[in-house]
């Protein structure tokens, strides 16, 4: 059975930083594209990452982009999220997602589409002022 199951979620102040770590089982990450999403309350589920097989292209939204650094250790079946200067709008929970059939980031990466086949449950984030 496919799984992954995302880790590192926490309260925080504003300002600080937060590592996500996302293992995979049941199935090699290391030749699919994999990517971070976010779902606050009352809010759809919003991209947040995306990495190709390889890390070597990563893509950001944009209110993340110089904050967040999106990594991956294929070797560890691990994806990763390393989050900085959080603010009070980052407080969501976090979900790890697999595309199985891409190595590279679909130009949609940033819907939650079918293209994702593996999801995890997720891991919350609260960033209090």
């Amino acid at each position: 059975q496919r799984q992954v199951m995302e880790s590192g979620g926490g309260l925080v102040h504003a300002g600080g930083s937060l590592r996500l770590s996302c293992t995979a089982s049941g199935f090699l990450l290391d030749d699919k594209a994999m990517a971070w999403f976010r779902q606050a309350p009352g809010k759809e589920r919003e991209g947040v990452s995306c990495i190709n097989w390889s890390g070597k292209d990563k893509y950001y939204a944009d209110s993340m982009k110089g904050r967040f650094i999106i990594s991956r250790d294929n070797a560890k079946n691990t994806l990763y999220l390393q989050m900085n200067t959080l603010k009070p709008e980052d407080t969501a929970m976090y979900y790890c997602a697999a595309a199985p059939l891409y190595g590279y980031c679909p130009d949609s990466w940033s819907q939650p589409g079918s293209e994702y086949g593996v999801w995890g449950q997720g891991t919350q984030v609260t960033v209090v002022s």
